[in-house]
Parts: C-alpha cells; structure tokens; sequence
C-alpha cells in the first residue's frame, strides 16, 4: 500500500503518540512517520526529563505536523491515548492511530493498519505481533508469557474470539467509533486496550487484527511491571466481562448465553465448595464420601459444559463485528493495485 492511499481517499489523519519520559527516541517517531501522515498528537504525560522541550524543539525546527498536548499530572499510558483521541475528535480527523512514543512500533506497518479501516472494512484495526514464529522469538520471554495469557482471557471478556496480542497498541480507528466512544471514562493505564476492545464490542465494532512486526531494542525502557500489571489488568478483565455481558446481553436485548455463564459459576462455585468438604474429610478421616465426591465431579462437569456453551454462543453472536485479516484479500489488493 502507497503511503498517499488515504490521500486519494480524501482521509484526513491523525497518529496519537502518548510520551511519559522519552526525550531519547521521540525524535525517532517524529522523524519516521510516514507521509500520509497529517497531524502527530504527542500527548506528554508530565515526563520528568526533556521530552516537552525536545518535542517544542522539533516544532520551532521543521516540523509543522507536530502538536504537544501536556497533562498538568502524570495520569497513566491510557489517559494519555484519550486525551489524543479527544482532540482529533473535536477536530474532525477520518482516521485516528496510536503509536508508542519509544519507537517500538515499525512506521512500515502503520499503512497496513489503515488499510481495511480507510475501506470501512472495519472500525477498528489492531496490531498483532504473535503471527508467526519468527515475530514471537523477537519478544522477551516473560511478555511474551503474559501477553498470552491475557490475550486468552481478552477473548473471552471482549467477545473478539479472532484477536490476539491484545496487549499491543499500535492501532487505528475510524471517526464513526471515535465519537461513539466516552473518551473520558476509559481505563487511564495500561489496561486501557482490553477496555477499549470491550467498549468497541458493546457499540457492535468491526475488529480485525493486522500482522505486524515486533520492535525491540532500539533504546526503549519499559515501565511496566509484569506481576503489578497481570494482578491489575487480571481484576480489570472481570469487571469488564460482567459489564459486556450485562450491557450487551441483558440490557440492549437479551440473550440466553446469560444464562449458561450464570449456571457455569454458580456450578464452579457449589463444586468447589464440594470439593473443599470432600478433601476436608479425606485429610481428617481417611476416606472420601461418595455421594459429595460424585456431586463435586457433577457440578464441575456441568460447569464445563456452561462455560462452552456460553462461549460458543457468544462467538457466533460477534461473528459479523470479528473479523479475520485472511478475510481482507480483496481490499489489500485493491490497495495494492491502487
């Protein structure tokens, strides 16, 4: 895809690049972004070093794309992406992607990601760096670790059953789910992509995932903490499920899946609560009750059986908002031959 595609589609676009503490590689983002480009929204979360005075540098130097918004206090990585993705609402951006201010994101990939959404494809196109064996080996071994594990639970609480790498936020959005979306009440931090997969979900958003390529080792410091960040995004994941499932399937219009996943943790509740006496006893007295142990196996079999039915039906309920990137042949072709 040529980097002025979206010219010739009259797309006006914007790239949000939330900045806490980069004065070393947000030079690289600017300097790189592509072309189609038409506004870069450096958002400076009260950084501590020079960020703001190297971004304010490059705008008196040459760079009339570049606009600085600056929190008053350090607010969190996702507060920052809202507060870029409320000024390109209220100025009327087509097109509106997020690029990390460490440079981990390859500015090669940013055309493939606007693709299916510049053809309304979809509203929303996301990053995924778990494509192919070779992308994974480039990811350290613990993110990787945890990366998987929430992009599973991801599945499950946002209804996207074909995402992965949902940690990722190199992404793009159309100016449709732009407005639709309360910027202020999204989660300030790192959650902030599961939470907005789940909003994007109940508003019935189109979503694909687009491969990309891993970047690692070009001077970035991460902040984040992987056991803080698990334990933090692990309880957000249950709240956000709970609220999918009582926004979209009670109170928009009511769905019998309701219903499986209610008996699924209500059985894994009784079950475990079996299992504990059943155990209990065994330890105390030496032998285990029959009837509890068989009742223990019963509800968790029931349980299973809940859970499967209610993630079945709920896949096939989203099947026209989840999309496939294999599902895109003929719009990347048609970008291609643009």
């Amino acid at each position: 895809m040529s980097e002025d595609f979206c010219v010739h589609l009259g797309k006006k676009i914007a790239v949000v690049v939330p900045a806490f503490n980069e004065e070393t590689q947000i030079c690289v983002v600017i300097d790189t972004m592509p072309a189609c480009v038409d506004k870069i929204v450096i958002i400076n979360d009260r950084s501590t070093d020079s960020t703001e005075s190297v971004v304010k540098s490059k705008m008196r130097s040459k760079n009339n794309r570049v606009k600085l918004l600056n929190h008053e206090t350090n607010q969190g990585v996702g507060a920052a992406i809202a507060t870029g993705y409320a000024w390109c609402r209220d100025n009327d951006f087509d097109l509106v992607a997020v690029m990390a201010g460490d440079a981990q994101m390859n500015p090669n990939d940013l055309t493939n990601l606007l693709t299916p959404v510049a053809l309304d494809y979809v509203d929303y196109s996301k990053g995924n760096r778990l494509h192919s064996i070779e992308s994974i080996k480039k990811i350290p071994k613990v993110r990787l670790t945890g990366n998987i594990i929430l992009s599973f639970l991801t599945k499950l609480v946002s209804g996207y059953w074909n995402i992965a790498d949902s940690q990722t936020g190199y992404t793009v959005i159309n100016k449709k789910a732009l407005q639709k979306i309360d910027w202020d009440k999204m989660y300030k931090r790192y959650g902030q992509p599961n939470d907005l997969l789940v909003t994007l979900n109940i508003h019935g958003m189109r979503v694909v995932d687009i491969p990309i390529d891993p970047v690692y080792g070009v001077g970035e410091k991460s902040g984040i903490k992987i056991p803080t960040v698990m334990w933090t995004i692990g309880t957000l994941l249950i709240r956000l499920f709970f609220r999918r499932m009582k926004v979209k399937y009670i109170i928009q219009g009511f769905h019998p899946l309701v219903l499986f996943y209610m008996l699924g943790f209500l059985s894994i509740i009784l079950g475990s609560l079996s299992g504990i006496r059943v155990l209990t006893i065994w330890l105390s007295q030496g032998f285990m009750p029959e009837v509890s142990l068989l009742l223990t196996i019963f509800m968790l079999l029931i349980a299973f059986n809940s859970f499967f039915f209610g993630m079945l039906f709920d896949y096939q309920e989203n099947r026209q908002v989840d999309l496939k990137y294999t599902d895109l042949p003929e719009q990347t072709e048609a970008v291609n031959n643009n």
